[in-house]
């Protein structure tokens, strides 16, 4: 739990989380405090790695400060400022529970802190690279490795910068990696988990796994970013391998092209599903609000969603969306995922060839997906 008007991002879990001062990386604001409670199982010890702690330096850090506290063993870590900053970037520590208290009064400059923290016994842990340290998550070098393995902290999606930010010793990428495996569906951003990821011919590729009860594809990293929405998509079942029949699609619009030889294209919302071949479904340029409806027929218990563009003569493709469902098709609920406070925004597609897949945790149990 966290509690407090200097709390920024903030998702903290059982096994991991990830939490940062209020507007981070911006300058934090004056006379704020934050204090967030982290619990993990009895019987476990929790990790935490120090990401960013940039706070305005004074004497003993009386004007700008974080503080760790064990209540368990009466143990305390800091305070800490930029005067004063952790010896090691991996702190850890013998207790179940870690109170981080951060506090402020007026200052001029610093980012804040961003810390990430995981349990001794977070899953994937036996299946750490070689050479990484024990009860770590950092993952080593990639210019020295060609396979490699990192466990991601619940929450690290919507970071912005490093999640480690301590290039010397190698992590400055681990951020990227990890937000890339949320977009592939390997892992979700709410629990977190391990990845397995390797370097061949210049590109990262995450092995396949069975993560958050759905299979992922091989999937390749890639830095690209496009700006229309143009999908073809299909719908997952439990059965991690079954693709869901959708009866019938609908949609608020199609595009009716005309090119500059005055031939026709229709992009109707029957090419929207996944197998179609040739150009997809595409909603009129015009039209502001659009969106695209999979009928299941009955009432489905939905896993997930696969997605991808048309490269048919055009590089288009969907870079984010919301999902809505609905059992009858008149009354709509929008997806919000586990958290349950906001309407969850998807990470699309990075270009027009692959196939990125979404979890829904929890499932969507609906006849209709908008």
């Amino acid at each position: 739990v966290s509690a407090g008007n200097g709390c920024g991002h903030t998702l903290l879990t059982p096994h991991s989380g990830t939490l940062s001062s209020k507007n981070y990386p911006g300058t934090y604001p004056n006379h704020t405090m934050c204090c967030w409670q982290l619990q993990a199982p009895p019987g476990t010890s929790l990790l935490l790695a120090f990401g960013d702690v940039d706070l305005e330096p004074s004497e003993h850090c009386a004007r700008s400060s974080l503080l760790l506290a064990d209540p368990q063993t009466g143990t305390a870590y800091g305070p800490y400022c930029r005067n004063s900053i952790p010896s090691a970037p991996l702190l850890v520590t013998n207790s179940s529970s870690v109170t981080v208290l951060f506090n402020s009064t007026s200052h001029r400059s610093g980012r804040g802190l961003l810390l990430s923290y995981a349990t001794s016994q977070h899953p994937g842990m036996g299946g750490a690279s070689p050479g990484m340290q024990k009860h770590s998550w950092h993952v080593p070098d990639p210019r020295l490795s060609t396979s490699f393995s990192v466990y991601c902290p619940a929450g690290c999606k919507d970071i912005h910068g490093d999640i480690w930010g301590n290039p010397s010793q190698g992590y400055r990428d681990t951020s990227v990696l990890c937000k890339a495996a949320v977009h592939a569906g390997v892992i979700a951003d709410e629990l977190g988990g391990q990845v397995t990821l390797s370097q061949e011919k210049g590109i990262t590729l995450y092995e396949s796994a069975f993560a958050n009860g759905l299979h992922s594809k091989r999937w390749v990293r890639s830095g690209r970013v496009g700006a229309s929405g143009f999908p073809v998509c299909c719908l997952l079942s439990p059965a991690c391998d079954e693709v869901l029949e959708v009866v019938a699609f609908n949609a608020s619009s199609w595009w009716h092209e005309v090119d500059a030889l005055g031939q026709d294209r229709a992009w109707v919302v029957e090419r929207a599903a996944l197998s179609s071949t040739g150009h997809s479904w595409a909603a009129d340029p015009g039209a502001e609000a659009t969106w695209l409806e999979l009928d299941l027929g009955t009432r489905r218990n939905v896993t997930g969603i696969i997605t991808k563009g048309s490269s048919e003569q055009r590089d288009y493709y969907v870079t984010s969306y919301h999902v809505s469902s609905s059992r009858d098709g008149k009354n709509w609920r929008p997806y919000r995922g586990s958290s349950g406070q906001e309407d969850k925004v998807f990470e699309g597609n990075a270009d027009s060839q692959g196939e990125v897949s979404n979890t829904f945790i929890p499932p969507i149990v609906a006849r209709y997906i908008r």
